[in-house]
């Protein structure tokens, strides 16, 4: 019993960070939650080729449940673009599903340099890129509508993200206001982790902790929702409080270590 209080605490902290981090900029909590899971379960004795792979849909498991309570309070700020939603879920979900087919064929190794190069990407966007940036003024339509989707999809699930990171600058970049976009992303959430998580449920991997269920491991997964409900509205109240720029920037600095640190100890 012991030896179980100290990851499970642990595993509250990083979800009350992740929680907050949720509200407080947008961004989704499985950037932080993936190699938070990497470094505990390998710490705890469960390092093999496809922990990577328990961290990616642990994740996402997660992300099926936050996703649904932000759209809903989105929702009834009259802030989702349900069209965009309605659109994009076929090719997201293809593209999830995708995603978790690549994810079970992959080594953790693999995995972890495919995270590391991405989160880096991600993190430059966030320090660099400028609200006033624009690919067009409307979504894409026809069959770059179905490509971009189902990238996004894809992509998603090799980060264990809930597509936040990836669909809020793509619609800015196509006029879409900020506070509709993040909205908007919170719906492809769900769109994402409902089919990959289903899937993951299905594919078991080696040497996973007690309570794993396929590549879903249920105690994790339940104590980090618990703590993201509690301190996602935290998050929410700081952010008409604190000055975003300059957390955002502050946070991208943290993904860049993090993303750097993943490499290093991939690559050696």
């Amino acid at each position: 019993m012991t030896e179980l209080i100290l990851p499970a605490a642990i595993l509250a902290l990083v979800g009350g960070f992740a929680g907050i981090m949720a509200g407080l900029l947008g961004v989704g909590g499985g950037i932080i939650l993936v190699p938070a899971f990497l470094y505990l379960f390998d710490a705890a004795g469960y390092g093999s080729p496809d922990l990577m792979q328990l961290c990616l849909a642990t994740s996402l498991a997660t992300i099926m449940v936050t996703s649904g309570r932000s759209v809903l309070a989105h929702h009834r700020r009259g802030a989702v673009d349900w069209q965009i939603l309605r659109d994009w879920a076929p090719g997201i979900a293809l593209g999830a599903a995708v995603g978790v087919l690549t994810v079970s064929s992959l080594r953790t190794q693999t995995l972890q340099i495919i995270f590391g190069v991405l989160v880096l990407l991600i993190a430059g966007y966030m320090v660099l890129g400028r609200a006033s940036w624009r690919l067009a003024e409307q979504m894409p339509q026809g069959p770059v509508k179905y490509v971009l989707s189902a990238l996004t999809g894809f992509v998603s699930v090799l980060l264990g993200i809930g597509g936040g990171s990836i669909g809020v600058p793509l619609m800015t970049l196509h006029g879409r206001p900020i506070h509709r976009a993040v909205a908007t992303a919170a719906g492809f959430g769900g769109l994402i982790a409902a089919p990959s998580a289903a899937l993951f449920l299905l594919t078991p991997v080696q040497n996973a902790p007690p309570g794993t269920i396929g590549s879903v491991n249920v105690p994790a997964f339940l104590i980090v929702i618990v703590m993201t409900m509690l301190t996602a509205p935290l998050g929410a109240a700081l952010a008409h409080r604190l000055d975003a720029r300059l957390l955002k920037k502050a946070f991208a600095f943290f993904l860049a270590i993090v993303a750097l640190n993943m490499l290093r100890t991939a690559l050696l």
